[in-house]
């Protein structure tokens, strides 16, 4: 095979591969022109597109991060609420006349709230405190008046017991 006909043939494979590309980013055409124009530095500012593009991208990476901050907190409400429920059905296998008198109670609770409250009223309300749920939580809020509560309760279990003694 003479060089001539090799370089023959690896013109054409390449004019063929060519074609073959040029079909395949035919919707493209008009976008790689203009990023060719832009790497190219056709004008003096497309440096500074460039970086600024560049920047944005970097910058991402932060809401990339509390992207992925929101689906921990996500997992950890999911674990939260399937912990509550392993203890809730615990709490009926150990103790079932505790367990009994729990969900009478909360069921009662629940009752009078909705039988006391209009119902448009108690959604309005049960959408507010879900909405404001994560900012409650990441002010602590929620753990400080928790908190508070338990110290009232073991307050008044401690005074109960001084009186049976």
């Amino acid at each position: 095979m003479a060089s001539g006909e090799g370089d023959n043939k690896s013109a054409n494979l390449l004019a063929a591969e060519t074609a073959q590309l040029e079909e395949h980013l035919e919707g493209w055409g008009e976008v790689m022109l203009a990023a060719d124009r832009i790497l190219r530095w056709e004008k003096p500012w497309f440096p500074a597109v460039m970086m600024l593009a560049v920047s944005v991208v970097f910058l991402t990476t932060e809401q990339q991060q509390r992207f992925h901050e929101i689906c921990s907190n996500l997992v950890k409400t999911q674990r939260r609420i399937a912990g509550w429920w392993r203890r809730l059905f615990a709490l009926k296998e150990e103790k079932p006349k505790m367990y009994f008198m729990t969900v009478v109670t909360v069921l009662s609770v629940v009752a009078w709230i909705g039988q006391q409250v209009h119902n448009l009223f108690l959604t309005y309300l049960i959408v507010s405190f879900i909405l404001l749920l994560p900012g409650l939580n990441r002010h602590r809020l929620i753990t400080k008046y928790v908190g508070m509560a338990k110290r009232e309760i073991n307050k008044l279990l401690k005074q109960k017991e001084k009186k049976n003694e």
